[in-house]
């Protein structure tokens, strides 16, 4: 079985997952970037996150025989915040970097004037670059978020083709379906979606333009839980060409547009800037 998670926060796991994801099948993996869990208080701080997902990440992932990506973006919860702003500006010189397949986390929090600024203008970045967009539907009033999401992609310049709307459930599958772009849903033990739930849908909705990710990250969360949903799915009657479909080709398909994808794990180098990440002779 081989496995892609299309969104999960390696930054935040150890070395001991990325062994854990390589035993249950992952070959290749996207790291959007994303909130810290602080705030943070320059662009600087943005930037040095950025080169640490373009190299260090690569790097680490490496080590385990996972092809590593990223997206960048200025994400939605710090659009809120004027320090962060320039942000924006410094993003084209990252968005030609061969790792990046698209510019993500963009979209709502908390639906401000704010973040409508940061969507549209990501939006353009990626139709400028010729990226897709992985967007993060809000935790908080998710249709109405969805629903504004979708009002914003349609007024872009990017086509709904290249938008990924993440984080669904239930409540919004059937919306995202219907705007034409990609659904993707985040398992987790206790919050948002999980395996059987995510079974549920899949009969319901069917596979195509379906993405299922971890999104893993400090909080209680699982990264192998795209593994538990390929099982959840053989379990219940999905054969492996289905479960092949939704756990690789899909986001293989949906990244792929980037051209920038590259599956084949290069040996790993011996040392990053100095580091071997080895502890104990190794």
């Amino acid at each position: 079985m081989r496995i892609f998670d299309p969104h999960i926060h390696m930054t935040s796991r150890t070395t001991d997952d990325y062994r854990a994801m390589y035993d249950a099948g992952v070959r290749a993996l996207v790291e959007p970037s994303f909130w810290l869990g602080q705030p943070r208080t320059s662009p600087a701080s943005f930037f040095d996150y950025f080169d640490a997902l373009l190299g260090w990440e690569p790097f680490r992932a490496s080590q385990y025989g996972i092809a590593h990506h990223c997206t960048l973006a200025l994400n939605p919860k710090e659009a809120n915040d004027p320090r962060c702003a320039p942000v924006l500006d410094a993003l084209p010189r990252y968005l030609v970097k061969d790792g990046v397949v698209a510019v993500g986390e963009i979209g709502y929090d908390s639906m401000t004037p704010a973040e409508d600024h940061a969507l549209a203008a990501q939006l353009q970045l990626a139709a400028d670059h010729g990226l897709p967009a992985l967007v993060h539907t809000p935790h908080r009033d998710k249709l109405a978020g969805l629903h504004r999401t979708i009002d914003v992609i349609r007024e872009s310049n990017l086509p709904p083709e290249h938008v990924l709307l993440d984080h669904l459930n239930e409540t919004t599958v059937k919306a995202a379906a219907d705007s034409g772009c990609w659904a993707g849903f985040s398992i987790y033990p206790d919050t948002k979606m999980d395996e059987d739930r995510m079974v549920t849908i899949l009969r319901n909705h069917g596979t195509e333009k379906m993405i299922v990710n971890s999104a893993a990250d400090w909080g209680k969360s699982d990264p192998l839980k795209t593994r538990k949903v390929a099982d959840a799915m053989l379990k219940a009657g999905f054969t492996e060409d289905d479960v092949d479909q939704v756990l690789w080709r899909n986001p293989v398909a949906f990244y792929g547009q980037s051209g920038r994808l590259q599956l084949d794990v290069p040996a790993p180098d011996q040392l990053h800037e100095g580091n071997s990440i080895l502890r104990g002779g190794e």
